[in-house]
């Protein structure tokens, strides 16, 4: 008697992963963008400076911040909303085409504001945060992901100040351009202050045996209600000792903060600690805004210190933990990355600390600071265009 043949279950076919994978998650892309725009801002910073660039629409001081604001954080803000989104919701991202017509905008608003079409670059750069706010919008939604909205909200209102900022510069409207800026600045400060409350903890314990980084729900709430009185403040334009009193006292509590975080433990861990010291320049940016808002500090000394010090310390350590952990590698700095994570922070204390330390030397402290930045970010573009543009190594989606 015959026995019938059996047959192994059949297998959806699995859907071949391309060579090229740039445009498969957000944070290819624009880290990748953020990084190589960071190194390269400096010479650009330099021209407009040298007055090589005659013909462009924002000059000086103001193209510096716009583009390191609206720009550069921006981008990386981005690129890490998208990636973090599709977690958050269980839901895609843009990718693909959408994604790549998304960072053709971005770049399209980052060489229109050296251009003479004003009104292009003014459109440009306020419908880039807006779009972007629409696709992470879309599978927040779709998923109900009500803990998240805000940072839809947040990108709203970064389209919001761009547009403002533009206009003001157009002479459309009789509103200080620098408000727009400040505004954006200090919605960077309330991102950071969420995403490091949320992500440094959590980093720490898991990368750090006994470190036992904790969190107050008061000193939590009270931290980040800080912030946004804060920015509340300086759109309403309150009186200087009004913010002054708001950005000392959010001083101390952003340093309390840090300190349940336990940032002694991690020094073993260059990844861990890197974040670690981004954020001590939240207090410390706090801290000389209030002195700065009483005549006793440089405003620009603040501004730097959330700009170069937490900003920029904290988008080196999370381009590199991301762009390792979403494409399957071994979550540990190697000393390539070690070595980006040190030329950011020498920019930082070459930027703040000679500044203060030492006034007469603010010229040769801006260059060198200058010179680290653009080294750490270039070196972080060269390392990771292979692993940004290539498939996980796991061969997983993303």
């Amino acid at each position: 008697m015959s026995t019938p043949l059996t047959h192994p279950p059949s297998r959806a076919p699995v859907a071949p992963v391309p060579a090229f994978a740039l445009w498969q998650l957000g944070f290819r892309p624009f880290y990748l963008l953020a990084s190589a725009f960071a190194a390269l801002s400096v010479g650009l910073w330099a021209m407009q400076f040298a007055g090589w660039l005659p013909g462009a629409y924002l000059q000086g001081p103001m193209w510096h911040a716009h583009e390191m604001l609206f720009g550069f954080c921006l981008a990386v803000i981005v690129g890490f909303l998208f990636t973090a989104g599709r977690n958050w919701s269980g839901r895609p991202t843009p990718t693909g085409l959408p994604l790549a017509a998304l960072a053709a905008l971005w770049v399209a608003a980052r060489v229109l504001v050296l251009s003479p079409f004003a009104w292009a670059a003014a459109i440009a750069n306020a419908a880039f945060p807006l779009a972007c706010a629409v696709a992470l919008g879309i599978p927040l939604v779709a998923a109900r992901n009500r803990r998240n909205y805000f940072f839809v909200g947040l990108l709203v209102m970064l389209s919001a100040a761009a547009f403002g900022f533009h206009l003001s510069v157009l002479g459309v409207i009789e509103f200080p351009a620098w408000i727009g800026i400040q505004v954006a600045l200090d919605i960077l400060l309330f991102i950071i202050a969420v995403m490091g409350g949320r992500v440094i903890p959590m980093f720490t314990n898991n990368g750090v045996s006994g470190a036992n980084a904790s969190r107050r729900p008061w000193l939590e709430k009270a931290s980040l209600a800080l912030v946004i009185a804060l920015l509340a403040a300086d759109a309403l334009g309150l009186p200087a000792t009004a913010l002054a009193a708001i950005a000392l006292t959010g001083a101390i509590a952003h340093l309390a903060r840090w300190l349940l975080w336990q940032p002694w433990k991690t020094v073993s861990n260059s990844l861990v600690l890197v974040l670690h010291l981004a954020y001590l320049w939240v207090p410390v940016h706090l801290a000389l805004r209030g002195l700065a808002l009483h005549g006793w500090a440089s405003p620009s000394l603040a501004v730097h210190a959330l700009t170069v010090g937490a900003a920029g310390g904290l988008i080196i350590g999370m381009m590199v933990r991301t762009a390792r952990g979403h494409t399957g590698r071994v979550l540990r700095a190697d000393q390539i990355d070690t070595a980006c994570f040190v030329l950011v922070l020498l920019a930082a204390l070459a930027r703040i600390l000679v500044p203060l330390l030492a006034p007469s030397q603010v010229l040769g402290a801006v260059l060198a600071s200058g010179a680290f930045w653009s080294l750490g970010f270039g070196l972080y573009a060269v390392r990771y265009w292979p692993v940004l543009s290539r498939p996980r190594l796991d061969g997983e989606p993303g």
